[in-house]
């Protein structure tokens, strides 16, 4: 056992040796003067004279370098646009609420609100006239609503009727803002024109007129808390302008 175990290793070393040989060989040997390997960071070496296929590349512009490249050419200059052009004033106060609301908002388009509180305006004011409550309690605050409630239920207490037909809203305007911690307040100035009237449960007509067409103003103030979910505003004031 112990000559055949040593011969074994022995034809091992052998076989070992012959292969070390072979890539040797193949590889070659290191003589000091091989390339060094390639640094993309260092310098780069310069071009033998007379050599015409090296091309040097232009130094990219620095500041105060009249000389160098322009990067941009013919670029537009950068221009802030007002972004509530038409809405609010520039460096106006109103301007600046509605800056820190769409900050707190990312969501806040004032366009779209605007556009959105006539739509209620003209549903609140339709649904007053005919004491449809349902209609009135998502699109009011709880204390507008119990207003608006009690002005109902006197009517119905009294067996009048209102009758009424809205024209249309010929003017609004965003006319205040105010922003408390996420709470935002936005106040609107609205013209329309309308026809009304009140009768008894005669249907005499004891207030108003069902032909004569007047002009309404009214300022009307909005509210949404920024941290809600809800993304609808809520009637929390109203008043007449004169």
């Amino acid at each position: 056992m112990g000559e055949s175990s040593t011969l074994i290793n022995l034809i091992l070393l052998a076989i070992a040796v012959g292969v070390f040989l072979k890539l040797r060989s193949v590889l070659g040997r290191r003589t000091g003067n091989e390339r060094p390997p390639y640094d993309p960071y260092s310098a780069p070496e310069k071009s033998p004279a007379g050599n015409d296929k090296v091309i040097a590349l232009p130094k990219r512009q620095v500041d105060g370098d009249a000389g160098g490249i322009d990067p941009y050419p013919q670029r537009e200059p950068y221009v802030v646009k007002d972004r509530w052009a038409g809405i609010a004033p520039a460096g106006s106060p109103l301007a600046q609420t509605l800056t820190e609301i769409a900050l707190a908002d990312r969501r806040f388009d004032a366009e779209a609100f605007i556009s959105g509180a006539r739509i209620a305006y003209e549903m609140i004011v339709t649904a007053f006239a005919k004491g449809d409550r349902q209609a009135l309690r998502p699109l009011l605050d709880e204390h507008v609503y119990q207003s608006f409630d009690s002005v109902i239920a006197g009517r119905e207490t009294r067996g009048e009727q209102v009758e009424q037909h809205f024209i249309g809203i010929t003017k609004s305007a965003l006319s205040a803002a105010a922003l408390e911690a996420k709470r935002a307040r936005l106040t609107v100035t609205f013209t329309s024109e309308l026809t009304s009237c009140v009768k008894n449960r005669e249907g005499v007509v004891i207030e108003g007129d069902p032909v004569t067409v007047r002009q309404v103003n009214d300022v009307w103030t909005f509210e949404r808390d920024l941290k809600a979910t809800d993304p609808n505003w809520r009637l929390v004031a109203t008043d007449a302008d004169a």
